[in-house]
């Protein structure tokens, strides 16, 4: 006759967050505030806790992200200072200075990065489109308040498409491998 004892549960395993959903333009930095390093689909307005999130994918990337600013016309609540990895990063806003559908994180290694900031309500088809032509490596560079006309200027809502032909054409080279 055989014994059968029953198995030990498994031990829970604790739920955290997804990765940022992020995209990074291959090669130099932009240098500037019309050029894009890439591209930030946060899952929410909450900044408290979506910043350290994609500080924590930066921070091996770029190195240690000292600083980021936001406009914050898109946030409700602007928390002053954040901890990643250890280390505590200081958060800024700017209303005039700054894209309010961008953000800037100062790096000591990589200096000023700029990201297009996806609105966490747009729709996966549109945040996959934007992400993508925003680290296109052709055409002119566009501000990140442009991406965004053109993205819902193309059908006429936020699930819109790009409108123009060009930007068209960025999004099938790019968008290969998403």
């Amino acid at each position: 006759m055989s014994a059968t004892t029953p198995r030990p549960p498994l031990p829970p395993v604790p739920l955290r967050p997804p990765a940022a959903r992020l995209t990074l333009r291959s090669g130099s930095p932009s240098g500037g505030p019309t050029g894009l390093d890439g591209a930030w689909w946060p899952r929410s307005c909450d900044l408290s806790s979506e910043l350290p999130a994609l500080a924590e994918v930066l921070d091996p990337l770029w190195g240690r992200i000292t600083r980021i600013a936001v406009n914050p016309r898109h946030w409700p609540i602007l928390p002053p200072r954040i901890l990643v990895n250890g280390h505590v990063v200081r958060v800024g806003w700017f209303t005039a200075e700054l894209d309010p559908y961008a953000i800037l994180l100062l790096s000591r290694t990589a200096g000023r990065r700029d990201l297009l900031v996806v609105p966490p309500t747009t729709g996966a088809h549109s945040a996959a489109r934007l992400m993508a032509v925003a680290t296109a490596d052709t055409g002119p560079p566009m501000t990140a308040t442009e991406y965004m006309t053109a993205e819902r200027s193309g059908h006429g809502g936020p699930e819109a498409g790009v409108g123009s032909a060009l930007s068209y054409r960025w999004i099938q080279r790019s968008a290969v491998g998403m």
